[in-house]
């Protein structure tokens, strides 16, 4: 949505950025009165704290499905209000909001599993530990019976990233290949999704690197947007379950 970020208080005659504050209440006051006073820009990225440490400070005394599920509500709440459009500036695919998408996956395994494996168990845990810090496991960590946890917590988060570049490009005037790169990353969101998910890590891996550097590539790194063009044709899904494949 376009907004006006900078704001004045009319009680008081403060001013502040929305987009800092994520809140149209006075810093100073506290009314809810406010004017904008700069021109709309398109924002999407709202201001959402993201704190596991009341999960991981119940660990000691909580059985793993219901720290799971106390996992998952934060993660969902989290993705739910993020955005990457700040103040017209088109953000990153953050290594947070991966984390916090592939806790949400993982965690909604471990909610519903009666017979949990150790190592399943372990790579929980250590998302729990670091997903609020930015910090996703390795690919060769995560265990074959959530690569498809990985693989569809990426392809969503890809998905939801892709709806905001659009957004943001809605004002621009893209290029043929920009526009074709695009909609090649959602067609390759597509396939992921169909396989729900289960894919190598490496692969899920590799269209988040796809992603940011085609991201970047609209910015105006013309190397990056080379770079993103053939990774988007280099990749291939391939479902271990059944043995297809699809091709980019």
């Amino acid at each position: 949505m376009k907004i006006r970020g900078e704001r004045e208080c009319k009680a008081c005659g403060t001013r502040w950025s929305y987009y800092e504050t994520g809140s149209v209440g006075c810093p100073a006051c506290g009314s809810l009165r406010s004017v904008g006073v700069d021109e709309r820009t398109e924002h999407t990225d709202l201001q959402v704290a993201f704190d596991l440490t009341p999960v991981r400070n119940a660990i000691d005394e909580t059985e793993p499905d219901e720290l799971a599920e106390r996992a998952r509500d934060r993660c969902r709440e989290y993705v739910r209000r993020r955005g990457f459009v700040n103040a017209g500036t088109l953000r990153d695919l953050d290594d947070t909001y991966l984390a916090a998408s592939e806790l949400l996956q993982v965690g909604d395994i471990v909610a519903r599993e009666i017979h949990l494996e150790d190592r399943d168990e372990l790579y929980f845990l250590s998302l729990l530990r670091d997903a609020d810090r930015g910090e996703r496991p390795p690919v060769e960590d995560v265990p074959r019976s959530l690569q498809a946890a990985r693989g569809l917590a990426y392809a969503t988060a890809v998905r939801e990233y892709r709806r905001d570049v659009r957004t943001w490009a809605a004002d621009r005037d893209l290029a043929a290949d920009e526009r074709s790169a695009l909609e090649t990353l959602g067609e390759h969101v597509t396939r992921v999704r169909m396989l729900d998910g289960d894919i190598e890590p490496e692969t899920a891996e590799r269209l988040v690197e796809a992603t940011r550097e085609l991201a970047r590539g609209l910015r105006g790194d013309e190397f990056a947007f080379t770079q993103a063009q053939e990774r988007l044709d280099a990749l291939e899904f391939t479902d271990s379950t059944a043995d297809g494949r699809f091709g980019g």
